[in-house]
């Protein structure tokens, strides 16, 4: 193995293929901020090309342009709160918030050094825990899968930090519209009103640019101009970057348990890093000294979001490569190029192919270096130019790429109503203090809890009792463990601040708030 990763990396060393490694990565980066443009429509688009290049080129400009979009999309998540990604829907709870406060430029140099960490922790789990985890990842049946998802509502307790009343009640929102459609088990069409293009669901891409774009635009035209986020013009903190890279390499465990999370996510075919950046951030919160920072503008969100989204990439790569199990949607492309090309994923293509795999693995991390770089020059000049752009230009034109992009998803006239409807519903809803976030993961996560929820139960239709299959299972038993510890860390913590507070406080103190109670 070690001799093949030798000729990987000397192969990505010369010119013609660092230069290609370059291209791709800058374009995905492109394709990535636009919000609509996901990293799959864009490898969709990138095929065609690869149809008179060689197997090995074909698949490094693949790879380092899927690495280039899922970083891409923080860009646009973090300067005008429109995620360019699904896997960009984390950055953007933290990262506009610091935009506000005039620290966008301490966010995007946050989202490119926790990128260049996932991307590269993810490529070392490919090289050397791919055969292992990927015999491990065919373990999960459908019951695994509705507990994955419940795991992943949880987060919803992290999210709603004002009240957890209003978290549930965005979840449940965000759960309903996941219905809508055909049923994933059945066939039964719900909720279309006749209209064949929700026949699918509604769409996640217009919906989550809706939810987050459509308000914040709302709000930018309501005040006539930019009000209180003025200061991202006027006084944008400027900090050398030396004082922040050190900031953000201050607290290291962040950064690696943020990777593994998105490593070992991207192995669960299906998941990806729209999941993965939510679960990455909800522990960052959860394991933070100061909660209470987050969803004001905390740099270790974004570090956490942008570390675990990129990590899935090598993550989803191992059952891509080794069994033909696409581990993101993204990887099912990569999997139809190598098809195209007379080869098959699994214990042969490495055998036989070995050269063409690793020269593959190492432009991953390549590119993932290369988006340092390249995202620094090109994130703080689109910083600067949003910032010094007025604000009757800022949102007119976010408005229209906002709409480009929910129309180019699925070239529908419908998609753009939906993102316009809930961007609007989102709006009023954020006055009562219901934020999108819960509803886009219970958009997310609804399917994927239905979908395990009815298969587990057919599954198990021979036993007495079908519902118990949810229980009984090793796996299962790890996943209920840890979604019980999600629900009731919020509440041990909470007991002991206040603890805490209570052994602060003198025995006077004390009498006299005992007496205050009475």
């Amino acid at each position: 193995m070690f001799e093949l990763l030798g000729s990987g990396v000397l192969a990505n060393l010369a010119p013609s293929m660092l230069l290609l490694v370059l291209v791709g990565t800058a374009a995905g980066m492109a394709i990535g901020a636009m919000p609509g443009l996901s990293a799959t429509m864009g490898l969709a688009l990138l095929v065609p090309f690869t149809f008179v290049m060689d197997p090995t080129r074909a698949l490094v400009l693949l790879g380092a342009f899927y690495m280039g979009a899922i970083y891409g999309g923080s860009f646009t998540a973090i300067l005008v709160n429109a995620p360019g990604t699904p896997s960009s829907v984390a950055t953007a709870l933290e990262g506009y918030q610091m935009t506000k406060k005039g620290k966008s430029e301490l966010a995007i140099v946050g989202a490119t050094f926790g990128s260049l960490v996932g991307g590269i922790v993810g490529v070392v789990a490919l090289i050397f825990l791919a055969p292992p985890l990927a015999e491990f990842s065919l373990r999960f049946g459908p019951q695994e899968y509705f507990w994955v998802a419940i795991f992943g509502l949880t987060i919803i307790i992290s999210m709603a930090s004002g009240s957890l009343l209003k978290g549930l009640i965005g979840g449940v929102i965000g759960l309903l519209l996941a219905t809508v459609g055909i049923a994933p088990v059945g066939g039964e069409v719900r909720f279309t009103f006749g209209e064949p293009m929700l026949q699918g669901g509604v769409p996640l891409v217009p919906a989550m640019v809706g939810l987050f774009t459509i308000p914040e635009v709302i709000r930018l035209v309501a005040r006539k101009g930019r009000g209180d986020a003025e200061l991202i013009d006027g006084r944008e903190h400027r900090e050398s970057l030396g004082s922040m890279v050190r900031q953000i390499f201050s607290k290291p465990v962040n950064l690696i348990r943020s990777s593994i999370i998105g490593t070992v996510v991207g192995i669960l075919p299906g998941a990806g890093g729209s999941v993965a950046n939510l679960v990455a951030y909800s522990e960052a919160k959860r394991s933070s000294k100061h909660p209470e920072t987050y969803g004001k503008g905390e740099i270790d969100g974004v570090v956490a979001a942008e570390s675990a989204n990129n990590a899935t990439v090598g993550g989803g790569m191992i059952p891509t490569l080794t069994i033909g199990v696409p581990g993101t949607p993204p990887d099912a492309i990569i999997i139809g190029v190598l098809l195209l090309h007379g080869l098959r994923p699994g214990a042969e293509l490495f055998s036989t192919s070995g050269d063409l795999v690793y020269t593959f693995i190492i432009a991953l991390a390549v590119s993932a270096v290369m988006m340092v770089p390249v995202g620094l020059i090109g994130g703080r000049a689109l910083q600067r130019g949003v910032v010094a752009m007025p604000a009757r230009y800022l949102a007119p034109g976010i408005t229209v790429l906002t709409i480009v992009g929910a129309y180019a998803v699925r070239n529908s006239v419908v998609d753009v109503f939906i993102m316009l409807v809930l961007g609007v519903l989102a709006y009023f809803l954020s006055l009562a203090g219901i934020s999108s976030a819960p509803i886009v993961l219970g958009l997310i996560l609804g399917s994927i809890a239905e979908t395990g929820l009815v298969q587990g139960l057919l599954t198990a239709q021979g036993e007495a009792q079908p519902w118990l299959t949810f229980f009984t299972r090793p796996l299962s038993l790890v996943l209920i463990a840890m979604t019980l510890i999600s629900l009731l860390w919020p509440l041990v913590r909470q007991w002991r601040q206040r603890r805490s507070t209570s052994e602060e406080k003198t025995p006077e103190e004390l009498l006299a708030e005992t007496l205050r109670k009475d």
